[in-house]
């Protein structure tokens, strides 16, 4: 589906520690799994042209005694079916649904009003959103990429594991995790719209657990925002979509930066990513809070309202997939003993109501007790319902979806609803608006 010099990436990764890959995108083909692309890709101070073409056609040998394989870790037990109106389940409005339909079955691929507030319960069928087309009359926007070194970073240089940590006896709420130094490079990935003027401070999201390997952008959120942008649903605004450090859970480096009850990975973003977006791909980026949003999944998710939460004078706008409002915080900090549990259980519920936009939804197959961990702080659906209701109890804008027949970030859910999602977050926020044609 996508250009993958495995070569020209050898040669690319022994590269600068800091680079940048520039995108000109045209796409023909409509459904998104099926897209064609044709790409120009220009590699900025890395390799002469000859060197690069000599690479895409090199052979790369197998190394002569590869290291053994990693064991896969256990399968995970399938997760039980939540009933939607299950323990703790606000009354959900089944979207769509008419009078004779089965109980609990929205109609399928539409989605919860995106001017609404409330609890809203979508599924079991789904229908990838039209706006993950490519439309040749809709102008398209461009990928810039470039990488950041750990060996570059005053926040994070780098951690993992071996093995997965084993419950802690003097305290059941966290692990005890053997970790060690390990380095990473992180690409990030910046989407500008077409409509972009440069000089400009423009409004931008922020999403997590962004592609991985430099020349393999992964293409839904720019086509979805081509779409809305020319259609006036959102503003013109640029995306940058981070990778994460590597490994997941307790003692990686994606754990610490996601799951850390903190502001430590908003104040890393703010103050080693943005700079080297703007320097890098020359756009300005807008620093009213109102114009700034986060996103994610998963612990992506969690992340992406902790950001907000700890830094609400830099973001206000957040959308969340099946997000990880669970005890999965490591290191153990005394002030937040639950993890992102906290933030149902005692931070929203104690504090005075913040300016957060929040969109987030759930899956009835979500995860539950996916590890050695059993302290009552596991379990996805009553996580996010508890959400939904301290959100409701403390005035706040939100829109929580309820997505039966669906797992834990499940990719239906997130190809039917996330135009819907952004138009959702983004609204309140100006449009760029053509002027009127004179008569």
């Amino acid at each position: 589906m996508y250009w993958q010099p495995e070569a020209a990436n050898s040669l690319l990764a022994e590269s600068q520690s800091r680079r940048i890959v520039r995108w000109h995108v045209g796409l023909s083909s409509y459904p998104m799994r099926f897209i064609s692309l044709r790409v120009t890709l220009s590699v900025v101070g890395l390799l002469p042209a000859a060197l690069f073409n000599f690479a895409l056609a090199a052979d790369v040998a197998a190394p002569a005694n590869p290291p053994p394989a990693t064991p896969a870790p256990p399968a995970r037990p399938t997760p039980p079916t939540r009933q939607p109106d299950g323990p703790g389940a606000p009354p959900f409005i089944v979207v769509g649904a008419k009078p004779g339909d089965p109980a609990w079955h929205a109609a399928t691929g539409i989605n919860p009003p995106a001017d609404t507030d409330g609890d809203f319960l979508i599924g079991p069928d789904y229908v990838p959103a039209p706006e993950l087309n490519v439309i040749e009359s809709v102008p398209q926007g461009t990928l810039q990429q470039f990488s950041m070194d750990s060996a570059d970073s005053k926040f994070y240089p780098g951690i993992g594991r071996e093995v997965f940590g084993t419950v802690d006896p003097a305290n059941p709420q966290t692990l005890i995790v053997k970790t060690h130094p390990v380095p990473y490079k992180r690409t990030i990935t910046v989407y500008i719209p077409h409509q972009y003027v440069p000089g400009t401070a423009a409004p931008f999201i922020i999403t997590h657990d962004g592609p991985k390997e430099m020349g393999k952008p992964d293409l839904s959120l720019p086509h979805v925002l081509d779409n809305l942008i020319a259609r006036h649903r959102v503003p013109a605004l640029i995306a940058i979509m981070i990778a994460n450090g590597g490994g997941d859970a307790q003692g990686s480096e994606r754990g610490l930066e996601y799951d850390t009850m903190s502001g430590k990975f908003a104040e890393f973003i703010q103050a080693e990513v943005l700079p080297l977006v703007e320097k890098n791909c020359h756009v300005v980026l807008t620093q009213d809070p109102d114009g700034r949003a986060t996103m994610g999944g998963s612990s992506g998710g969690s992340a992406a309202l902790i950001m907000a939460w700890y830094h609400p004078e830099w973001y206000h706008r957040v959308i969340t997939y099946s997000g990880t409002y669970v005890n999965q915080q490591w290191p153990f900090n005394p002030e937040t003993p639950g993890g992102a549990w906290e933030f149902h259980r005692k931070l929203i519920p104690e504090s005075a109501p913040k300016p957060i936009r929040l969109w987030l939804e759930v899956g009835d197959r979500d995860n539950y007790n996916p590890n050695v961990m059993r302290d009552g702080m596991h379990d996805w659906v009553e996580a996010n319902h508890r959400m939904a209701a301290v959100l409701k109890a403390k005035g706040y804008h939100y829109q929580y979806v309820f997505a039966t027949n669906a797992g834990h970030t499940d990719r239906r859910v997130r190809e039917q609803t996330l135009p819907e999602a952004l138009e959702w977050v983004w609204r309140g926020y100006p449009l760029m608006v053509p002027p009127p044609v004179k008569p």
